[in-house]
């Protein structure tokens, strides 16, 4: 008998080891600089006399205004400000946080270079929470005070419910993914998905150490209702044939940010929205179990090869 324990207990430490040299990468060598520059820091801090020359210094973030605007924004925005260097006061986590996911990033794309991180407030532009333009790469730091804040009391909940500080470095993470991300230009269904799931799949490989409701944006319950709900939901689309259908309502019922998915069905209400991006995730998750393939070639094949592939089959 304990010779039967040894022997389960070795091959759990193999089967261990396996998954562990097959998803991690060894990203201690890799060389990165992570350069944070508090720009809020300086712009709610200046004043009709130093203004001017923070606008020398930052012409790319002053449209050509009078100084009066600048002033009153200063003003105006001030307990923002404030809100905002509360929850922000120390950023070393998150330094060394993007620290990991720029090392990462080179690791798969070595003509990646780290941009400049220029934090700003932008008075709750959910819309723009994070740009990245080459060299540059902005951050709205007052769209992660925490989903309770009262700053955000007329958002609806499926999009507040992400507003927090441990998203940021998600979000970073998201709009870096968009530069190496070849979308297959398909409108079909299953296409759409499995665009969406290669994104995701980014994120798998970028934030390993993050969990799957952080890289998606779903609470844990929803999270937990998309894994309990997941051969329905397959069901769904097979019994629907909507696999294959190129309707364009398609987008806005299963991909697009919603509160819920709209299955025109008792469990809309239930389900998180996005839920085709979710299964689309786990369809490219399935191809990359079954088949040995590096991140780049993922990248560069079609939502039908990797479907055919895949072998996904949702768990009963």
């Amino acid at each position: 008998m304990n010779r039967l324990y040894i022997s389960i207990f070795i091959l759990l430490i193999v089967v261990s080891c396996t998954t562990k040299t097959k998803k991690d990468i060894d990203i201690s060598n890799i060389k990165v600089t992570v350069s944070i520059d508090r720009f809020e820091q300086k712009f709610y801090t200046s004043n009709k006399k130093t203004l001017p020359n923070l606008k020398k210094q930052y012409p790319y973030l002053f449209p050509v205004q009078n100084d009066s605007i600048w002033l009153n924004k200063i003003k105006n925005e001030a307990e923002l400000f404030q809100k905002t260097q509360k929850v922000f006061k120390n950023i070393d986590t998150i330094k060394k946080e993007i620290t990991n996911l720029f090392k990462r990033i080179k690791y798969y794309h070595s003509s990646f270079k780290s941009p400049k991180i220029v934090t700003l407030i932008t008075n709750l532009d959910y819309e723009n929470n994070v740009i990245y333009a080459d060299s540059l790469l902005f951050v709205s730091l007052d769209m992660y005070l925490g989903k309770n804040s009262n700053v955000y009391r007329n958002f609806p909940t499926y999009l507040s419910q992400n507003y927090n500080k441990s998203q940021l470095v998600v979000d970073i993470a998201k709009a870096i993914s968009e530069r190496y991300f070849i979308p297959d230009r398909s409108h079909q269904f299953l296409n759409l998905m499995i665009n969406e799931g290669k994104k995701m799949y980014l994120l798998d490989r970028y934030l390993p150490t993050f969990s799957d409701a952080q890289k998606i944006g779903y609470t844990k319950d929803q999270l937990n209702w998309a894994v309990a709900n997941e051969s329905q939901l397959w069901k769904y689309f097979i019994e629907n044939r909507l696999l294959y259908s190129t309707d364009a309502k398609l987008f806005t019922r299963f991909i697009a940010n919603a509160p819920f998915s709209k299955f025109y069905i008792d469990i809309d209400k239930e389900s998180p929205g996005r839920i085709g991006v979710w299964l689309g995730w786990q369809i490219v998750r399935s191809y990359m179990n079954n088949n040995n393939v590096t991140l780049q070639q993922l990248l560069q094949t079609n939502a039908e090869e990797i479907f055919k592939k895949s072998k996904y089959k949702p768990k009963k």
